[in-house]
């Protein structure tokens, strides 16, 4: 019995661990793109919570996905997606990445219908764009997650 509440104990450990570095890769192709940058600036400051931005997605376990994602840059969007390393989830942040938004099938031909279509999304963040206080509740909604604890934030999968 003892052998089973050490082990226990440290799964819970290493889900709290990895729920608390997760290192982002981010995609931003609209308006959504400046706010996420700004939630990594010194007044909301994303690395607070253990979130570094990587270069290489080898490095990355987070994928955070802002703007339209047309269908010509669908296949690299998926391809940068299956070059991270697992475990791996994606933050669609957006109208434009969550549905489309104004640039939606209905009215372009050029845009996917949301990022889900493409890549498995973890978290969705709403707002058209969303405020930087928007992010870090997906960000924190995603560790809860991670961390099996439930989330009320905003709509996951």
């Amino acid at each position: 019995m003892a052998g089973s509440f050490y082990l226990s104990t440290i799964g819970r450990a290493m889900k709290w661990a990895q729920s608390r570095s997760l290192w982002y890769i981010s995609t931003g192709t609209g308006c959504c793109a400046d706010e996420v940058l700004n939630a990594m600036g010194n007044r909301y400051d994303l690395e607070r919570f253990g979130s570094v931005q990587q270069v290489d997605p080898c490095q990355a376990d987070l994928l955070i996905v802002c703007g339209m994602v047309s269908h010509k840059a669908a296949p690299h969007l998926k391809r940068l997606y299956d070059s991270m390393l697992d475990p791996k989830y994606v933050i669609a942040i957006g109208a434009c990445a969550n549905c489309g938004g104004p640039f939606s099938p209905q009215f372009s031909y050029s845009v996917v219908a949301g990022v889900d279509l493409v890549v498995p999304v973890d978290v969705y963040v709403p707002g058209c764009p969303p405020r930087p206080e928007a992010i870090m509740n997906g960000l924190i909604a995603l560790q809860e997650k991670i961390s099996g604890q439930e989330s009320d934030r905003f709509e996951t999968q």
